[in-house]
């Protein structure tokens, strides 16, 4: 299944989301191990092949966002009591999109060198997040001040544990190109804009 880069980021830039992947499939199944949607409150993007498989999953990962979990294992025989006879059995992880996605963008754009950008507010809480230390060391991390809490994240557990491999913001332009874990603090000017509210006003998608 080929999904655009530029619809998985758009989809991911909308809010949370969590990544539903066929881990196994035995006998006569939709999808064969591997196949993966996202899911988010209101929207779905890829396929795990439809029917009552993929209603099923689309409905466990809408309930674990809504309860703020982060990970659940589906193990559904596919025979009539789910209305849908394949005759197989598919095993499936869904889990929250932070360090699953990551790791599956880099699958599916082999040579596309990734930078995870995030604010100085996650950066404070980044160690509170599923697979934080995977993600550090997987990508270089680019993290942009925000009003309150420069303090916060600059003293905060991932960026004490991190510190050595903390470039200056000088040489920001040469986080693309470092080997992870390599991260930077950028100041930039203050703004009390709320992002949500600009995506949801729909106008950063110009014309």
């Amino acid at each position: 299944m080929a999904v655009k880069r530029e619809a998985v980021e758009a989809f991911l830039d909308k809010g949370p989301a969590m990544l539903v992947r066929v881990e196994s499939a035995k006998g006569s199944t939709p999808r064969e191990a591997g196949a993966w949607m996202l899911v988010s409150e209101k929207r779905t993007l890829g396929t795990i092949g439809g029917g009552q498989l993929e209603y099923m999953a689309i409905d466990a990962a809408r309930a674990l966002l809504e309860r703020g979990a982060i990970r659940q294992l589906l193990d559904v025989p596919l025979g009539p009591e789910i209305g849908q006879c394949c005759g197989g059995r598919t095993r499936m992880t869904v889990v929250r999109a932070e360090g699953a996605t990551l790791e599956r963008l880099l699958a599916l754009y082999p040579g596309t060198r990734f930078v995870w950008l995030m604010g100085a507010d996650n950066l404070a809480n980044f160690h509170r997040w599923q697979d934080w230390e995977e993600i550090m060391c997987t990508v270089p991390v680019g993290v942009l001040a925000r009003p309150g809490d420069r303090i916060s994240a600059r003293m905060s557990p991932a960026a004490r544990l991190f510190r050595r491999y903390r470039l200056p913001a000088s040489a920001a332009h040469l986080l693309a190109r470092a080997e992870p874990p390599a991260w930077c603090f950028l100041n930039v000017p203050m703004m009390d804009q709320s992002s949500s509210a600009i995506r949801a006003a729909g106008e950063w998608q110009g014309g």
